[in-house]
This record gives C-alpha cells, sequence and structure tokens, in this order.
C-alpha cells in the first residue's frame, strides 16, 4: 500500500502548493505512524516507499527553479507573445475564408449549369432548318461559333475587355491593379478590373446590382467556370451574349444594328467600335454618341497596338477611318410565320413545367418547313386578293402536315396577323360541311360494305329532318362511290341511319377529331363544328393507311445549358383498317379525278380530297392528301357571312401551294384498292331506327341532266357562272344585312330540325345547305327563308329553272 504522505504530496503538487513548504513538512514528518497520531505500530517505513517519496520531491524541485530562472531572464508565457495571437489570427481567418466560401457556393448554380448558352427570361423558337422564328426577351438572334467570328474582333475586344484573358483562372489581380492605376491617372472610369469570365457569369447568373456580396459570388462563379469551360468556349458564349447597345446581344446582331453587316464584313475600325461598347453600351454608342465612340474606338485600336495584334500602320489607317453608320432593326425583334410561333407558345405548357417556362433560357426547335411556309403563305395571299374579291370572303387558312409522323410543315392562320392575331387553323370552330362525310363512308367502309352498295337518291324525311341537296335535283339510285364523287347530301344521310351514330362519331374521333360531335342526322352533312388542324390530320389518317399521328409542332426543347429536356414521341395508333382506309382513299381520288375537287390535280401525281361547304357557303373547304402530306384550306368570314363562292376556290388554293411545296419530292403511289368480294367488317354497325321515315319518288320534274349540266358548269368555274355569281352578289349585298345573329339563328334551326327527331309530331325540314355544290342561278325572291325551308310538304315539283328567273308577281 502506497504510504499517504506520499498521495499527499502528489495532491498538493496537482494544486500548485509551494513546494518548498510541502518539504518541510515532510522533514517534519514523524517516522512512526503512532507520532502521527494514528494507531499502529511503530514500524519504519520501508526503503522502497521512502526512495519513491524522495525522488518525487526531488521532481518537485525542478519546476520552481525553472520558473524562478524565467522570472529572472524576463522571458514572456506563451498566451503573451505576437507570433501565438498572429497564428491565432491568420488560422481563424483561414477557417472563416472557408466558411464564407462554402457559404457563397451553396448559393451559386450547380456545376452543370455552368454550360448555359443562353439567357434567363428568353425564348428562341426555330424551324426545322434552324433558322430562327421569334425571339423573346434579352435573346442573341444570331449564335456564331468562334471559328465563325473574325480574329481582330476576338482580339479587339481581349484587348479592351481583357487583356490577361488567356492567363489568368478566372479572376485577374494585375488587371485589377492596373485598372485602378489608369482610372486614377485619368481620373475616370478608362478601364475595369473585371475578365471576360466574370462579365460571362454576370451575364448568365447574376444581377447588376452594385453590392459586395454579388462581387464576392462573382469571382467565385468565375473560378468554377473556369474550371468547368475551355477558355474558348468562354470566348464565344461572351461574344454571343454580350448586350452591345440598341437592342443587340452579341457581336452578330451588334454588326447588323450599326453597321448592316455581317461580323465577317466589318472593317478594323467597326470591330473595334463595337468592341469598345462593352463597358457602357449607352455612352459609347455611335448612333447616339459618335464622338465619344471615337475615342473610345481609337483606345481600342491602341490597345491593340500594344498587344502586337495590328501594326502601328494598321491602327493609323483605322483611326483615320470616319464613322459611317448604316442602321437596321435588330432582327431578334422580327417574327416569321407569327400564327405558328403563337400557337408553338400555347403548346408549350403542355411540355414543360410552368417554373422551367418562367425561369427561361429555352430553346425550342419545331416542324415548320420554312420554304413550304413562304409557299403556303403566298398561295393564301393570291386567293384572297384574286378568288376572294368576287366571292366575298375575307379569310383564309391552311395547314400542311406530315400525317406519318403528324409533324406540321405550314400553317398560315389568316390574312395579316399584325391587325388580327385570331389563328383560323387552330381556333376557329366552324361547320365542315360534306368533308365530314368522309367519315361516314369510311364507317360504311369498315362494316363490310362495298363502294358499290346502292342507295336512292329521292326526296326523303327521317323524323322530320329532311336532308336536300344543294342542286335541289335528284339522281335515282347510285352506289356510294358515285355519292360520294358528286357529294349527294341524301344518300350520306342513308348511310349514317344505317352505319349509326355511335361507330360514325367513334372512328371520326379515333382519327383525329377532337371537337365534340352530337349523334343528329345533320352529323352526317357536317353540322358539327371543328378546327382545321383536327379535320386535316383527321384526313390524314387515310393517307397512311388508317394511322393516325398526334399533329404537333415540336420536336425538341432544350434549356440554357443545352440539355434536351422534351422531345416529341407520338405514337401512330390503328384508326382505321388498312384495307378500309386503301378503299377510301381510290373513292376520294374518284373526287378529285372525276367529282368537285378537280381543281386539285396535280400532274403525274394520285391526289385524293374532300371538298366541303356549309350553310350559304359561308365555310369553303377542301382537305387533300398525298402519301407524304395532307394539306387542309379554309376560305370564309369571321363575321359568319356567306360567300359567293364554291369549295373549288379552295381546291385551287390547295393547288397552288401543293404544285410548289411538292417540287423535289419522290412520287409515291397509292396502295392499290384490296379485293372488295369476302371483305369482313372490323366495325360493328348500329344501325338508327327512325320513328318515322318517308321516301319520296322521283318527279318527272326532278330531271337530273339539267342539275348535271349546271354543277359541272359550276365547278368548271366558266367565266358565266362567275359573272351570275357577282351580280347575284351584289344583289344580295344590296338587300340584306348579315349579322352574327343570323348564324345563331341558323343553327339553333339544324339544332331544332336535329331535335324534332324526339318529338311525336314532327315538322319537316329542309336541308340542302352541306353539299359542296354551288348555288343555282336563282332570283333573290326564290332564296327567301319561307321558300327554302321546305316546310311546305308539298309533293308538287319544284319550278323549273326558267321560272325561277321570272320576276316576281
Amino acid at each position: 500500500m502506497i504510504d499517504s504522505g506520499y498521495i499527499i504530496a502528489a495532491y498538493y503538487f496537482e494544486r500548485g502548493t509551494d513546494v518548498g513548504k510541502l518539504t518541510s513538512w515532510f522533514k517534519r514528518r514523524p517516522t512512526n505512524l503512532s507520532d502521527s497520531g494514528q494507531g499502529g505500530t511503530n514500524e519504519s517505513l520501508p526503503p522502497t516507499h521512502l526512495a519513491q517519496t524522495r525522488q518525487l520531491l526531488s521532481k518537485m524541485k525542478i519546476l520552481p527553479s525553472k520558473m524562478r530562472v524565467n522570472r529572472a531572464t524576463g522571458t514572456k508565457p506563451l498566451y503573451r507573445r505576437f507570433w501565438f495571437w498572429a497564428g491565432l489570427g491568420v488560422s481563424g481567418g483561414i477557417a472563416a475564408s472557408i466558411y464564407g466560401i462554402s457559404l457563397i457556393d451553396r448559393t451559386l448554380p450547380d456545376q452543370s449549369e455552368l454550360n448555359a448558352v443562353f439567357r434567363e427570361q428568353t425564348l428562341t423558337i426555330k424551324a426545322a432548318d434552324g433558322s430562327i422564328l421569334q425571339q423573346q426577351g434579352e435573346a442573341t438572334r444570331e449564335q456564331l461559333k468562334l471559328e465563325q467570328i473574325p480574329d481582330n474582333l476576338k482580339k479587339a475586344f481581349i484587348a479592351s475587355e481583357d487583356r490577361r484573358f488567356r492567363q489568368h483562372n478566372g479572376v485577374d489581380p494585375q488587371g485589377i491593379v492596373r485598372a485602378g492605376l489608369n482610372n486614377l491617372r485619368s481620373q475616370g472610369v478608362v478601364e475595369g478590373g473585371s475578365t471576360i469570365t466574370q462579365q460571362l457569369t454576370r451575364i448568365l447568373f447574376l444581377k447588376q446590382e452594385q453590392t459586395i456580396w454579388r462581387k464576392l459570388k462573382e469571382v467565385r462563379l468565375a473560378q468554377k467556370m473556369e474550371q468547368e469551360l475551355t477558355k474558348d468556349q468562354i470566348l464565344e458564349r461572351y461574344l454571343n451574349l454580350v448586350y452591345l447597345g440598341s437592342g443587340a446581344y452579341g457581336v452578330a446582331d451588334a454588326a447588323w444594328v450599326y453597321f448592316s453587316k455581317t461580323p465577317d464584313q466589318l472593317s478594323l475600325a467597326q470591330m473595334a467600335t463595337i468592341a469598345g461598347l462593352a463597358p457602357a453600351p449607352s455612352l459609347y454608342a455611335p448612333d447616339k454618341n459618335p464622338e465619344a465612340a471615337k475615342r473610345r474606338r481609337d483606345l481600342v485600336l491602341l490597345r491593340m497596338q500594344e498587344d502586337k495584334v495590328i501594326t502601328p500602320e494598321q491602327r493609323q489607317a483605322a483611326v483615320q477611318e470616319p464613322l459611317t453608320l448604316k442602321s437596321s432593326s435588330p432582327k431578334r425583334v422580327q417574327v416569321e410565320s407569327p400564327y405558328f410561333t403563337s400557337y408553338i407558345q400555347k403548346e408549350l405548357p403542355k411540355y414543360v413545367s410552368a417554373n422551367v417556362l418562367k425561369s427561361g433560357g429555352l430553346l425550342v426547335e419545331t416542324t415548320l418547313n420554312p420554304s413550304w411556309q413562304k409557299v403556303a403563305e403566298e398561295a393564301v395571299a393570291k386567293t384572297l386578293r384574286n378568288q376572294g374579291r368576287w366571292e366575298n370572303f375575307k379569310q383564309a387558312a391552311m395547314v400542311a402536315i406530315d400525317p406519318r409522323n403528324g409533324e406540321i410543315k405550314a400553317m398560315v392562320g389568316g390574312k395579316d396577323f399584325g391587325k388580327n392575331q385570331f389563328n383560323r387553323v387552330t381556333q376557329a370552330q366552324r361547320q365542315p360541311g360534306s368533308t365530314f362525310k368522309g367519315f361516314v363512308y369510311a364507317t360504311a367502309i369498315a362494316t363490310g360494305k362495298s363502294p358499290y352498295d346502292s342507295y336512292e337518291d329521292a326526296p326523303f324525311v327521317v323524323d322530320g329532318y329532311e336532308p336536300k341537296n344543294y342542286s335541289e335535283n335528284f339522281r335515282g339510285s347510285m352506289n356510294i362511290r358515285d355519292a360520294l364523287t358528286r357529294s349527294v347530301n341524301i344518300v350520306a344521310v342513308k348511310v349514317l341511319i344505317d352505319v349509326g351514330f355511335t361507330p360514325t362519331i367513334k372512328l371520326a374521333h379515333e382519327m383525329g377529331i377532337k371537337s365534340e360531335l352530337k349523334p343528329t342526322y345533320s352529323l352526317a352533312l357536317g353540322s358539327n363544328e371543328v378546327n382545321l388542324l383536327e379535320l386535316t390530320s383527321a384526313y390524314g389518317s387515310f393517307a397512311t393507311q388508317g394511322l393516325h399521328a398526334e399533329p404537333h409542332g415540336i420536336t425538341r426543347i432544350l434549356n440554357r445549358q443545352g440539355k434536351v429536356i422534351w422531345s416529341a414521341n407520338f405514337k401512330s395508333k390503328r384508326a382505321l383498317d388498312a384495307d378500309s382506309a386503301a378503299i377510301m382513299t381510290w373513292m376520294l381520288r374518284n373526287v378529285v379525278e372525276a367529282g368537285t375537287g378537280g381543281a386539285a390535280q396535280l400532274d403525274n401525281r394520285p391526289v385524293a380530297g374532300k371538298t366541303g361547304t356549309s350553310d350559304e357557303a359561308r365555310d369553303l373547304w377542301f382537305i387533300g392528301y398525298i402519301p407524304q402530306m395532307v394539306t387542309g384550306v379554309w376560305l370564309g368570314n369571321d363575321d359568319n357571312r356567306p360567300t359567293y363562292g364554291s369549295s373549288s376556290s379552295a381546291a385551287y388554293t390547295w393547288h397552288e401551294f401543293m404544285e410548289k411545296a411538292v417540287e423535289g419530292m419522290p412520287v409515291e403511289k397509292f396502295p392499290k384498292r384490296p379485293k372488295l368480294d369476302g371483305r369482313k367488317g372490323t366495325i360493328k354497325a348500329q344501325s338508327i331506327k327512325p320513328k318515322q321515315m318517308l321516301n319520296r319518288s322521283i318527279t318527272s320534274n326532278d330531271d337530273d341532266s339539267e342539275g348535271e349540266s349546271a354543277r359541272n358548269s359550276d365547278e368548271s368555274g366558266s367565266s358565266r357562272r362567275r359573272r351570275s355569281r357577282r351580280s347575284y352578289s351584289q344583289e344580295e349585298q344590296q338587300s340584306s344585312d348579315y349579322t352574327p345573329k343570323r348564324r345563331r339563328r341558323d343553327r339553333s334551326e339544324s339544332s331544332s330540325s336535329n331535335s324534332s327527331s324526339e318529338s311525336s309530331t314532327p315538322r319537316r325540314r329542309s336541308r340542302r345547305v352541306e353539299s359542296d355544290s354551288p348555288p343555282p342561278r336563282r332570283s333573290r325572291r326564290e332564296s327567301s327563308p319561307a321558300n327554302s325551308s321546305g316546310s311546305s310538304g308539298s309533293s308538287s315539283s319544284p319550278p323549273s329553272w326558267r321560272d325561277r328567273l321570272r320576276p316576281p308577281q
């Protein structure tokens, strides 16, 4: 057991008790336990304990002796020494710096975002060939590759903005010191300390507020960017994004805005002028302050000479060159194909989130073919300029789609986007007229009917609804193919009754019609409104043997870093069996070759399509296709005023566009018509069971030959018909005041005639307005609503055309 004195000594040593006192205590300490007042024997301490105690005491004497020596020599303790606090301050500063850098880094963009090539809050829309259609925000119209930028222009910017660009790592301390000294000598700001890399980070990621925190973030971002990108990549982005005044972003825009040139056409003096704009575009703009611009230009040239980029002779010649401007508007404010680009902007929310759209910096690649778009615009303008004048329609629309993938290749939404931004391709809901018959007959063919199945073209009333042919003539027994070719209304309604509302509506929707379709008898004649885009897309299903692809105008969307965030992946879906689609194409080819669509024929190229005319020729349609393209045309008036034209004008417009669009396109043939014998239907018919149906025989006065000759004459577009129509239109315009109310009244009449099938005492209605045949020549009194309603119910024969032309009694 260790002696208690030994323990006491160790205790007092730890507490710092005076060692001298402790030593004297040990000297006075009795050697026997009995002397200490404690019980026990009077035995001496063991020799080992005495040795340990003496050894401890000898060690305890060392510290006081050293402390006495330190006091004698005057040496300071550690905590009072300068180098101790200096080291502590340095280490604290390092720790604080590390913490500050980490704090800044947490507020900076991710490393992946340092590859940004577009500013925030911008939107760029490109055509299929890469040409720019529209830009919004602080966008650069032309993004040039570094090798496309003249070498002297690049060196002018480096000499002006960052003379040690190739040496520093994003921040240039020497440049900051040099700029400060130059500014002091000049008593003004003549040189900046920010590097090109710092300026690029400010353009892409930072705001322009003048704060220390923003400057720290700028420095840190510049260092990170130098690690992520090469010097050439940084310089290329900078020269494409830097703002140079007058709405110009990047050197290409500036060359155009100030000199109406491309960068490679600029002279050395002009390059120096543009490079001198970067520090303060509003101060050095040559169109606003030419004297300041010349002084800045000469300074840039001097720096280029000092950097041995140019010779003194080159500098002298450039300085003597007069500052001659040829200003142009920034290209970024120009908008090509505005109806299409406005459609694209409305489509964007379908594919990217609201947050992505809000942050901007997007590049949208579209399907538009610029050359086809130009041809489409010319065709529409020509039709409005010519036929529109004498046929009394003021608006037109056209859309062309590749039916194989659904890509929209051309879109003209109206006459003048600047005056009216309403897109008649996507926004106008109009009655399709006889173009809807294509879906009725397609349903019939898909149920197993043959195109040679016959129906009676004769007076017909079903549940109070009485469809009539536009020519008011009847042709007797005729097959489905001929009825489609001649666009006979009565046969179309009878076919609809046989196949049913539900199968017809279902097929139309699967083929691409998205608008609501109501189960009424007038459905067969196109009384339900649709828009041109969906109608054209639906006809594209015939061109692709029954496959339908969703129409779209966007192929890819890229973010600020150039990464694809969305790409089109629309899969074609089977809407109609291939045999039925091939039979329909065979029938629709006959419409163009021998029917109402004759004006759409193309030389040495098969064409299929369908015409359509709605109430009082308010809407004139033609939807036609070849294997590689389907194009739809609509002509009419926004206020729904009647026209005096026919669907042949729409077919002619289609021909004007397609004739030029297909140049250089290989000729593809439609599939052969499949065998008709033994065909089985792929759609089950759901025949309608009318409550009341009345068939009447054809009277002797319903002579078909007269109507046929009139129709052929009308569809050929003869001058006699046009003169008659012009006189008719003048008489109509003078004697009637057409308002939108007239349109609503006609629609209500149609709906009332449809709903009359539910009544036990149906009224008889006339429905002859959906046929594509032009109106027959008749007097104003003959065309009055009282005579056209067909509600008299008389079975007597209608008056001949001679009687109709007689003046009223």
